[in-house]
């Protein structure tokens, strides 16, 4: 791989890297959501330009159900990490996310999520901001509520060993030590049922 120009983010540990979440089985959603469309576009495609547009570096995406298709469309540029415990849930998709981050090299990470689309690259510039000041652990929040995408700097990886389930970072974001970083407007739609979706079609 080839590092993006300009150059990529970089904190006081080391490079920030992207951590798209797409390893799912959108049971819900009744099909494999990461690559239903809007705008012409896979779901997955649009939280890795957002990250290639806010610099991060390196790209990580974690896949589990539907692993070959999914990463399939992620580009070169992107390392596809396998996630073969993906139906215990997003826990063990982010710990294998932080294993392959710390093999990279990376310093911190900002975790996105393939059904999120909305994001945007300022979200993502804002919470690395925060963390080159010197938090480690920093969450987006809306006017509606707390949101992604949330970094996760190397000194608090280890307290992510023991997550379970779908709970992923959610109890280490409600402690003290979490720098907000606001965000005008709602937050982002996650992308659930296929009339989520639709929603968001038609909002384009």
């Amino acid at each position: 791989m080839t590092a993006p120009d300009p150059a990529p983010a970089t904190g006081p540990h080391g490079p920030v890297a992207a951590l798209v979440l797409a390893a799912g089985s959108g049971s819900r959603f009744g099909a494999t959501k990461q690559l239903a469309e809007i705008a012409g576009r896979p779901l997955v495609t649009h939280a890795l330009d957002t990250a290639r547009a806010a610099g991060l570096w390196p790209l990580l995406l974690v896949v589990g159900h539907d692993a070959g298709r999914v990463g399939g469309v992620a580009g070169g540029d992107v390392v596809v990490v396998q996630n073969d415990e993906h139906a215990s849930g997003q826990a063990s998709s982010l710990r294998a996310g932080l294993v392959a981050a710390g093999s990279a090299g990376a310093g911190a990470v900002v975790v996105l999520l393939a059904d999120e689309p909305g994001v945007q690259a300022a979200a993502v510039a804002g919470v690395v901001s925060a963390h080159v000041a010197g938090a480690d652990l920093v969450r987006t929040r809306y006017d509606d509520r707390p949101g992604h995408p949330v970094l996760l700097g190397r000194p608090v990886w280890s307290r992510l060993r023991d997550a379970q389930g779908d709970q992923g970072a959610r109890d280490l974001l409600t402690g003290d030590d979490v720098v907000h970083v606001e965000v005008d407007g709602p937050a982002p739609r996650d992308v659930d049922v296929p009339a989520d979706l639709e929603a968001l079609r038609r909002a384009r």
